[in-house]
């Protein structure tokens, strides 16, 4: 087999529709499009939701209940089997998560959650934190300071 023998199987590729392309092609002159209006317009037609000037369906049904969506809080999140990159003694922060690439975006504070395993004795400043890694870590003799 060489490259120049490779082609698709057969019924892979379809040829591409070719609008507006004279006698034979079945979609010449108004090239699909149909006679004048909205549509048939160059930058024409409505958006997705448009009803035709009726009140759309979003409109017509009753808002009810409360979202907290525009005030809820997104932590950045790591686990303590990440945690186990520092040396003994050392004070881990959300700046020097940051720094050392292991968060992307600082968000709201930081959690840390109890998967993996744990075994340094280190001080860690988060602003909410796991039962279960609230225990590894107090287990494996470190502070945890809750900011």
């Amino acid at each position: 087999m060489k490259l120049h023998n490779l082609k698709p199987s057969d019924g892979a590729t379809k040829t591409r529709k070719r609008v507006g392309r004279g006698p034979g092609s079945g979609t010449g002159k108004t090239s699909g499009r149909g006679e004048k209006g909205q549509n048939a317009r160059s930058g024409g037609g409505v958006r997705p939701i448009f009803e035709g000037g009726q009140t759309p369906l979003f409109r017509t049904i009753p808002k009810r209940g409360f979202t907290n969506a525009r005030f809820k809080k997104e932590f950045a999140i790591i686990n303590v089997s990440d945690l186990n990159k520092f040396e003994d003694g050392s004070v881990v922060t959300l700046e020097l998560l940051k720094e050392m690439g292991l968060i992307k975006k600082e968000l709201s504070g930081l959690k840390v959650l109890g998967n993996g395993d744990f075994d340094k004795k280190i001080t860690v400043k988060v602003s909410k934190i796991s039962e279960t890694a609230r225990e590894k870590i107090e287990k494996s003799g470190g502070k945890v300071e809750v900011i």
